[in-house]
Formats: structure tokens, C-alpha cells, sequence
């Protein structure tokens, strides 16, 4: 039974926890992510302390980008400063941690918390989805998380839109469906609520946002098709800022599942609400060990 530190980084906030066998939270750290610094050393200030408060057994950083399992190392992150992906390789950090560490995509890791501790729980194949600043999936499949070499469930950038990328306009999941394509949708209508107050707005019948929100829905609705046909999970759980902050938009990827998803199935895939919020990350740390801990056999 072990006890982890947990990180999950983005490109807005930063948070760290020490994490128990059972999921449990206890002691945590938020704060902004500091982009204007050249390296991530407010990070390592932060585990320092915590390794400071509490023995753990191994360590856990989420990030949100394409993570290069076999060689233990950021690849590619949009989001973060690119100086820093010197810092993101396992051997520096299980430096700063002092345990084994693990890096981790930070889609797969909500998704193997949703799986192991939240709304995927009883379920043996799960897809989770998160919806925020930008889209991102895991999935896991009879309590593994699917992976190869790299992390692979990139659906943000899964094209949806061909006319749209052949005249350079946005085309994936994530230009069309993220929190900024529904801010950009409120300032070109001259609504000025952002963040919650906007989706609350727009999934009430805004007629300024109607057809904003209408692309946002069925650009996720779809990305969740694209993830039904090619995995068939049991469950699709939709999380995030903006997916945990619209019961509309859950009911629309139901819809657009329904309709267009895999045919003739036992039962008919289900699409919830994640139910660990900002934790999903944290909780899946807990996790990793059982849902990927295969993954360092690769190479």
C-alpha cells in the first residue's frame, strides 16, 4: 500500500497533493503555473516541501502533452514554456523527488482516476473526456490504460471539420469544441459573461449563442463518437471546466452517441458526468501503478 506524490500540471494551474492507496487527499498545493519563469523551479520548491511533510513511495507528474513513455519524457507541450521540457524527463525528476516517478499525460491519468475512483468505477472499459481549456481523452480498457509508446488518445486534434482545415480555419475537437471556441463565439455576439456564466447562458437558449454553443456540442459529440467506434467503452465520462460544467453538453455526446455510435451493442454505451472535478488527475495518480505501471516495460 502506497502513498504518492501526485502533480498535475497545465498550463493555467499547478496542483501537488500527497495521495493515499485508496485515493485519499492528505495535504495538497494550487497555485498558478508560472509561465514567465525559464524553468519550472516554483514546482520543485513545492514537491520539496511536501517530501518535506510526508514519506511517500513513488511519484506521479501529469502534464498536458504528448509524453514519450519509453524514453520517461515530455515530448511535445503547446501549453508550457518549451524551456522546460529539459526538467521533464524521469531521471530529473525522481532527482527533485527522491522516489521513483513516473511522467504521465494528464488525460490518462484523469482517466485512470475516473476509472479506478470515480464515475467509471464498476466498469471494466472506460473513456474519459475532458473539456476545458482545451479537449483531451484517455481511455482504459479492462483496467489498463491504452498507450504505446507514446500517449495516443489525442482526440483535441482529431479533424472534424475538412472544409474548415482545407481553408486554414479551426477543424479539430479542440478548436471547435474547447472553453476559447465559446469565448470567441460570445465576443463576436457581444456577450460578455465568460467561464461558467457563459456555458450557463449558452445551455439556457441564449439566442446570441445558439449557434456557439451548437459547435461546441457537436464537435465534442462527435470526437465522443470517434472514441466509441474506435474503443467501445462501456462509458464515456465527460469532465473539465467546461464538460463538468454543462448537464446540455453531457446530454448532447449522449445523443450524438446514440445516433451515431456503434450498432447492435449488448447494451448501449453510457455517457456520465466525472464525478472527482479538479481531482481526477491527483486521484489517478493513486492508480497509475495498476492501470500503467506495464508501460515501463516498453523498450
Amino acid at each position: 500500500m502506497e502513498t504518492v506524490l501526485a502533480v498535475d500540471l497545465g498550463g493555467t494551474h499547478t496542483r501537488v497533493a500527497v495521495v493515499g492507496p485508496q485515493a485519499d487527499i492528505a495535504d495538497r498545493a494550487g497555485v498558478p503555473t508560472r509561465q514567465d519563469m525559464a524553468h519550472p523551479g516554483y514546482l520543485f520548491e513545492i514537491i520539496g516541501k511536501m517530501r518535506g511533510r510526508h514519506e511517500i513511495s513513488r511519484a506521479v507528474i501529469g502534464l498536458p502533452g504528448r509524453i514519450d513513455y519509453r524514453q520517461g519524457r515530455l515530448e511535445y507541450a503547446p501549453n508550457l514554456p518549451p524551456t522546460w521540457a529539459a526538467d521533464f524527463t524521469v531521471d530529473r525528476l525522481a532527482d527533485i523527488t527522491g522516489v521513483p516517478t513516473a511522467l504521465a499525460n494528464d488525460a490518462d491519468m484523469a482517466a485512470a482516476g475516473e476509472a479506478y475512483f470515480g464515475a467509471g468505477r464498476g466498469y471494466d472499459d472506460v473513456a474519459y473526456i475532458t473539456v476545458s481549456t482545451g479537449v483531451g481523452a484517455g481511455v482504459v480498457l479492462d483496467g489498463r490504460l491504452v498507450a504505446g509508446p507514446r500517449s495516443v488518445v489525442e482526440l483535441g486534434h482529431v479533424v472534424i471539420d475538412r472544409e474548415a482545415a482545407r481553408a486554414g480555419r479551426p477543424a479539430t475537437v479542440e478548436e471547435l469544441g474547447a472553453g476559447p471556441a465559446l469565448a470567441r463565439a460570445a465576443v463576436a455576439a457581444g456577450v460578455a459573461e465568460r467561464d461558467r456564466a457563459l456555458v450557463h447562458l449558452a445551455e439556457s437558449g441564449d439566442a446570441r449563442l445558439a449557434d456557439g454553443w451548437a459547435q461546441v456540442t457537436q464537435a465534442i459529440g462527435l470526437g465522443a463518437v470517434a472514441l466509441a467506434h474506435m474503443f467501445c467503452p462501456e462509458v464515456i465520462v465527460i469532465g473539465g471546466g467546461l464538460g463538468e460544467a454543462s448537464h446540455a453538453l453531457r446530454a448532447a455526446v449522449e445523443t450524438t452517441v446514440a445516433a451515431h455510435g456503434p450498432r447492435g451493442l449488448p447494451q448501449p454505451i453510457q455517457v456520465v458526468h466525472a464525478q472527482l472535478g479538479g481531482d481526477a488527475g491527483l486521484q489517478g495518480a493513486a492508480a497509475w501503478q495498476q492501470a500503467a505501471g506495464w508501460l515501463s516495460a516498453i523498450g
